[in-house]
């Protein structure tokens, strides 16, 4: 499945996902080949510059060890872009950060695995 969504689901959801409520096209950097990436994801904006971002295919993906190796990414949702750093990794199994519909959802699908992110209140921290 992940293979059909890199090659032709993403290429379809990316122009939605970077304007509907609870999704973002998130921008980063390959770890290895330096091009640039935009994958479309789940995001939940929370208090306090924090975004939590739903790892529907679980820990193990590309962009994930991408995101956490730069340290810093950028998220377009609501046709804005965002700068994030600060990368957290974190296990929920009761998916507290999460609204109610899509906790149940999540809960359906067996997601219990999330990324925090902290919007850069400096842009010299993406450079350092």
């Amino acid at each position: 499945m992940r293979r059909v969504n890199r090659a032709a689901l993403n290429k379809v959801t990316r122009p939605l996902f970077r304007w509907l409520p609870g999704m973002g096209v998130l921008v980063h950097r390959g770890r290895r080949s330096g091009r640039q990436y935009q994958t479309p994801v789940n995001v939940f904006a929370r208090q306090g510059g924090r975004y939590i971002l739903a790892l529907t295919y679980g820990p193990d993906t590309d962009w994930l060890k991408n995101v956490l190796a730069a340290g810093s990414c950028q998220l377009v949702s609501g046709g804005r872009t965002i700068d994030l750093t600060a990368p957290r990794l974190f296990h929920d199994e009761a998916r507290q950060e999460i609204r109610v519909v899509e906790k149940v959802i999540l809960g359906l699908l067996g997601v219990y695995d999330f990324l925090e992110l902290h919007v850069v209140s400096d842009p010299d921290q993406l450079e350092a």
